[in-house]
């Protein structure tokens, strides 16, 4: 393929050759362009990973935490004068009243999601439409 150097003229070239010539660029932009693209989004896969792993960590050692301060809160009610293993089980019953607390939460909010009524009823008067094209009573569509 003929390619324009440094010295040569295009002048002197034919339109075929022009042609070429400009597709042959153009193909060399849009594989600079995707290269780039790659380039740019290897980089910010790193950096999204990167930032998964940490905060797993952060989740990690939050568990952690967790565990720790229910342990701490038990022996604080053992300090009280609770017996020990009564002073375990109040710190797992008030999880467990967190827990149910939250579960009812999240189903009163799942319970609330109503499934797109409005695209489905405007859907379903598109197709009406359709099948009736305008006031006609014979349908134009059958299913």
């Amino acid at each position: 393929m003929s390619e324009a150097l440094p010295g040569e003229r295009t002048e002197d070239k034919s339109l075929g050759e022009l042609v070429a010539l400009a597709s042959s660029n153009v193909s060399d932009l849009v594989r600079a362009e995707i290269d780039l693209a790659k380039l740019e989004l290897k980089a910010d896969a790193k950096k999204a990973a990167l930032g998964g792993v940490m905060f797993s960590i952060a989740g990690l050692i939050a568990g952690l935490i967790v565990i720790l301060l229910s342990i701490a809160a038990a022996y604080g009610l053992v300090a009280v004068g609770i017996w020990h293993w009564a002073a375990f089980l109040i710190v797992a019953g008030a999880y467990l009243l967190l827990a149910l607390v939250l579960l009812g939460i999240g189903y009163l909010r799942i319970k609330k999601i109503d499934g797109a009524k409005r695209t489905r009823a405007s859907l379903k008067n598109d197709l009406t439409m359709l099948r009736h094209r305008g006031d006609s009573d014979t349908p134009a569509l059958t299913d």
